[in-house]
């Protein structure tokens, strides 16, 4: 792989403000927008420690050059049977500036790493809007392989939508 462009890093107490900034329609995007009003940063939890446990968590993407936040990474469990089958459903946010630039793809492809190192899932899955092209390409492109449609599983904008199902597997060449 090339230079990294993006690392993944715990969020901080410091983060707080830049979280809530970007918390709004315009940053989140159409097929984030859920149309909840903006929450507060949970202040309480960052100023404990990391925002991650056994269950779920969240990381920033920030570029390698400066150090520049450029969006979110998050994950939560899915139970698809006993212990052994849990996985980790994976989400992804970045700043509109910063989309178009393979970061995404880097970002996703480093947090699917992370959680195979350091847990000991079989699988990380995400699923995207079936009109969200880019995204679907940048998954494909960290290693996802597609695997079907969610027919009306998110409700969104006022209607429900068919998401496109990817994953990837411990053993999958990254």
């Amino acid at each position: 792989m090339n230079d990294p462009h993006v690392r993944l890093r715990d969020i901080t107490l410091a983060d707080a403000d830049l979280l809530e900034a970007w918390d709004t329609p315009a940053i989140r995007g159409e097929f984030n927008d859920f149309g909840l009003p903006p929450s507060p940063a949970p202040r309480e939890a960052m100023a404990k420690g990391p925002l991650r446990n056994d269950h779920n968590g969240q990381l920033i993407v920030e570029l390698v050059a400066d150090g520049t936040p450029i969006g979110t990474v998050g994950w939560h469990q899915v139970v698809n049977g006993p212990v052994e089958s849990i996985a980790w459903n994976i989400g992804i946010t970045l700043i509109p500036e910063a989309r178009g630039h393979g970061y995404g793809t880097e970002a996703q492809r480093l947090l699917a790493a992370y959680l195979f190192e350091t847990t000991g899932v079989n699988r990380v899955e995400a699923s995207t809007d079936v009109a969200n092209g880019a995204e679907q390409r940048s998954l494909e492109k960290a290693g996802f392989r597609r695997e079907g449609i969610m027919r009306g599983a998110q409700f969104r904008a006022g209607a429900y939508h068919d998401l496109v199902l990817y994953s990837r597997l411990r053993d999958d060449p990254a």
